[in-house]
């Protein structure tokens, strides 16, 4: 069984900053991708950035120069630094993971950003 768990979230002012946890009941690196997404209220489920197993990243337009994914040293954790976060920011986010054709999802954290 596959699990994400996310821990990270909080309220935050905006220009500052947070940094998502995700960890993983697998290897990141037995995933083919993993990611994160975001939804606001009355909105759909978004990507905001991903990595593949061989470490190439991309990103939202919305984010890029402000958020980073990155894999963790102990290999079953990937992160989001975001910096700079701005009230449009707010959200749950979700970590996702593609494991040998199964996608599966985190329950989510809040992220609010006050103005």
């Amino acid at each position: 069984q596959v699990q994400l768990v996310e821990s990270g979230g909080g309220l935050v002012q905006a220009g500052e900053s947070l940094r998502l946890s995700c960890a993983t009941s697998n290897s990141i690196f037995s995933f083919n991708a993993m990611g994160w997404y975001r939804q606001a209220p009355g909105k759909q489920r978004d990507l905001v950035a991903g990595i593949t197993s061989n470490g190439i990243t991309n990103y939202a337009d919305s984010v890029k120069g402000r958020f980073t994914i990155s894999r963790g040293n102990a290999k079953n954790t990937v992160y989001l630094q975001m910096d700079s976060l701005k009230p449009e920011d707010t959200a749950v986010y979700y970590c996702y993971g593609n494991y040998w054709g199964s996608d599966y999802w985190g329950q989510g954290t809040q992220v609010t950003v006050s103005s």
